[in-house]
């Protein structure tokens, strides 16, 4: 399956829809399925139906409120009432799966932003780091 380039670099709220169009949901859910048992909030008896409607409104909220993750927990809350389902999820434990998937969008955008719209010279700058310079290896 094609991977898709998604774009987070405005951070007005959009449309439910759109946002999902912003985010591959089958990879974040691959992603997830596959980790969900190694995070560090995981409770045993609990099965990945339980933390996939928590993962999706963490990652599908980025993509529509983006910015930070307090300023957008109230309506993230909001659409966890609406899809939650059968999830045996205490809100801690939502709230931390949900927090997450936030954080990993975050962070994806954070690195396509650095390795794609800046060039070294430009981040090396953003980062007030000092130049590095490539010097023969000595024989």
């Amino acid at each position: 399956m094609a991977s898709t380039e998604h774009s987070f670099d405005d951070q007005d709220t959009i449309d439910p829809a759109a946002a999902v169009s912003r985010v591959n949901a089958q990879e974040e859910d691959a992603y997830w399925r596959r980790s969900f048992w190694r995070e560090r909030y995981y409770s045993a008896g609990f099965d990945y139906e339980d933390y996939a409607p928590a993962y999706c409104v963490g990652y599908i909220g980025y993509a529509q409120y983006g910015g930070g993750y307090d300023d957008a927990e109230r309506s993230l809350w909001a659409n966890w009432e609406r899809i939650k389902g059968d999830s045996r999820l205490s809100m801690d434990e939502a709230r931390l799966a949900m927090r997450a998937a936030w954080d990993r969008m975050a962070d994806r955008r954070t690195l396509h932003v650095a390795k794609h719209a800046f060039g070294i010279r430009q981040l090396q700058q953003r980062m007030r780091m000092p130049s590095f310079k490539l010097r023969p290896a000595r024989l």
